[in-house]
């Protein structure tokens, strides 16, 4: 049966690194398993970053002030101005934890849009984060374009916003601060958009590692090798 073998790939070809076996998957199992795998891992990067403490607890994803603003604000705290550096460093987290949850619905589209071909190039995919790298190309523009208004209002709200880009302009104009970030509004954006990105990658790695402790029969299956 020619016909049904174009249809089938064999998980032995396939770069996956949790695969102990050989066994035919349908090119609509392999849709189905990197769909389940990318909005899982979505879905749970904005439940865990689109709340309250989100990425300003986060030991790893938590926004600092870029470059040299980070080194000037260790002298305004040696000059008894931590207060208003730390004031300022909870507004652009809180900006980033406000931002992220109206990413959920263009992440979720674009799960539904994912072709059979992507997902099965995306399963051949070396390394533990091809879902992610494949998910950021089609979605960082209009996640930024989402987030930018909301992190903009948010940090207007602060009285922090207008000093942080009066600083960080004239620093910039030095040559000490890139020019990308001499805007609070968009230097935000970036790394909320950075941090939601590692956040799903760290998802789709727990995927690949233990396909079975998901309880997702086709993650399983596309995923675990059995």
């Amino acid at each position: 049966m020619p016909t049904r073998r174009r249809h089938l790939i064999t998980l032995s070809s396939l770069a996956l690194p949790t695969a102990s076996r050989a066994f035919n998957l349908s090119e609509g199992d392999a849709a189905g398993g990197v769909r389940a795998a990318l909005e899982r891992g979505a879905l749970a990067a904005v439940a865990q970053l689109g709340r309250t403490g989100g990425f300003l607890d986060h030991p790893q994803l938590r926004i600092p002030l870029p470059g040299a603003l980070e080194k000037a604000a260790k002298l305004l705290k040696a000059t008894g101005q931590g207060k208003r550096v730390d004031e300022l460093i909870t507004a652009m987290n809180r900006a980033a934890e406000q931002a992220v949850p109206a990413g959920k619905d263009v992440l979720v589209q674009t799960v539904k849009q994912l072709s059979v071909e992507d997902a099965l190039q995306l399963v051949r995919g070396r390394g533990d984060d091809a879902v992610t790298r494949f998910f950021e190309t089609k979605t960082r523009a209009p996640l930024g374009e989402r987030f930018l208004p909301i992190v903009t209002r948010a940090t207007e709200k602060q009285a922090l916003a207008d000093k942080y880009n009066a600083l960080a302009g004239k620093i910039s104009g030095l040559g000490l601060v890139k020019d990308e970030d001499a805007n609070i509004q968009q230097y935000v954006t970036r790394k909320t958009l950075d941090g939601l990105y590692w956040m799903i990658g760290e998802e789709e790695k727990k995927i690949r590692q233990d396909p079975i402790g998901t309880g997702s029969a086709i993650l399983k299956k596309v995923f675990g090798g059995r």
